[in-house]
């Protein structure tokens, strides 16, 4: 994995609904193409708003639960988190652009 951080059931609690600042989440899993795809592009933010808010992925087969707990019908979803409670939810591959548009108004 590359500059993204891996949310896990051990640490989703403290690392999202705990942040102090914004948490973008990827669910996504290994065999979904349109994941791998945005990968790349999940590691770019992490590395660019490293400081300024987290971005962050959850294996959906390791970790079904917080998956469940949040409507993940579909990968990838993306949501964005500020102060523990979603801020924007995307479904689908998003350009770079609208997700760092997510960001940016949730460290407002």
């Amino acid at each position: 994995m590359g500059a993204a951080l891996e949310f896990t059931d051990a640490n989703f609690e403290a690392d999202v609904l705990n942040s102090s600042i914004p948490v973008l989440v990827d669910f996504w899993a290994p065999w979904c193409m349109p994941c791998r795809n945005i990968a790349p592009l999940i590691d770019e933010l992490a590395t660019e708003y490293s400081g300024s808010a987290s971005v962050g992925k959850v294996n959906i087969d390791d970790c079904p639960g917080i998956a469940q707990e949040y409507g993940v019908a579909s990968i990838p979803t993306l949501l964005v988190f500020k102060g523990g409670e979603i801020s924007d939810r995307f479904v689908g591959p998003q350009p770079k652009p609208r997700l760092q548009e997510a960001l940016d108004s949730a460290a407002e």
